[in-house]
């Protein structure tokens, strides 16, 4: 008899570990997290603890976060794909937009006055320590000898950044000479892309190939260089007269979240531009996109000559198609 009401309640045990409870019964719940392959040291060192700390201070509920890191363009393709992303962190809008004609999020996506984008930084170039390539600028980089690590532009949104950045760049410093030339700012990226001789996956990858000695020269953003220069990397950050500032976009998944869920998805979202949180990017050099006084803090930003944004091409509905496609990958890739 002993050993029977044993064995029915160890059974009980086992298929009550296996039902899936509510997870405020519990006093606990987890928000999933897919991020571009940047954003997981301010989110994992800073900012999952700050929001965690707070959450449990007003709602007596613990919570846990699970993430996932990788170029833009594949988070976007694993979450298309069915991955459980109740918040996507990425570093195009284009991939919003993505996820917005598969149904995964809603047209009124933001709800911010920054129109979704939780922080920014402008696209610079690392050399090696001395620059020993004397690169100054975009054009140098066409240069015979010198051997560029660049991220792959199918699959990181990085890429298509420093895409932008080239050619963005030539273009205003034309027009500023008094001329519009767009065939000689195609020419500068037809010759740059020449010299590119790795195309890592995202932008962190290619950062770690550089790192181990890999190339002259990476086209990144300014926030990789100043990690690497703060770890004592023996590099230098080259700052072009004119260059872009990639916009980050973050949006909840809709076809991933419940209702019960929401309440706290949304406010682990919101909470992404609450001072606490914009200081904390600051601080991994990401900038503020809330308040321009909040990046006084890092003394390490560049100055940017003549900055633009992806507005210069009309938003990434015209800058995919136009420059992405029609220039790099069709005038470019296909004749290299």
């Amino acid at each position: 008899m002993y050993i029977r009401v044993a064995f029915v309640i160890l059974v009980s045990v086992l298929l009550s570990a296996c039902l899936p409870s509510s997870p405020s019964s519990k006093g606990k719940r987890t928000i999933t997290v897919y991020g571009f392959s940047i954003m997981k040291e301010p989110l994992e060192k800073e900012i999952y603890p700050m929001f965690k700390e707070k959450w449990l201070r007003e709602h007596g509920e613990e919570i846990d976060f699970v993430s996932s890191f990788a170029g833009s363009e594949t988070v976007t393709n694993q979450i298309l794909q069915g991955s459980p992303a109740e918040i996507a962190i990425l570093s195009i809008e284009r991939d919003v937009d993505r996820l917005i004609k598969a149904g995964h999020v809603p047209n009124d996506w933001y709800v911010t006055p920054q129109k979704g984008i939780a922080n920014k930084t402008p696209f610079v170039i690392l050399v090696r320590k001395g620059n020993p390539k004397q690169i100054t600028d975009f054009p140098d980089l066409a240069k015979d000898g010198v051997r560029i690590i660049h991220p792959d532009p199918v699959s990181s949104g990085g890429a298509q950044w420093s895409i932008l950045s080239i050619y963005g760049s030539e273009l205003i410093k034309n027009e500023m000479a008094g001329t519009k030339d767009d065939a000689k700012a195609i020419g500068t990226l037809r010759s740059i892309w020449k010299n590119v001789i790795s195309t890592p996956a995202s932008a962190r990858e290619a950062r770690t190939q550089f790192e181990t000695g890999f190339g002259d020269a990476l086209i990144t953003y300014e926030l990789e260089g100043l990690a690497m220069r703060a770890a004592g990397a023996p590099i230098e950050i080259v700052v072009p007269k004119s260059t872009i500032f990639s916009e980050h976009p973050v949006c909840i998944v809709d076809r991933n979240v419940t209702a019960e869920e929401r309440p706290a998805i949304e406010a682990f979202r919101n909470f992404l531009w609450s001072e606490q949180a914009q200081r904390a990017f600051v601080k991994y050099h990401f900038r503020s996109t809330t308040d321009e006084k909040l990046n006084d803090a890092n003394p390490e930003f560049s100055k940017i000559e003549m900055p633009f944004t992806v507005q210069r091409f009309g938003g990434w509905e015209k800058a995919y198609p136009e420059v992405i496609e029609g220039i790099f990958r069709d005038q470019i890739q296909a004749k290299k």
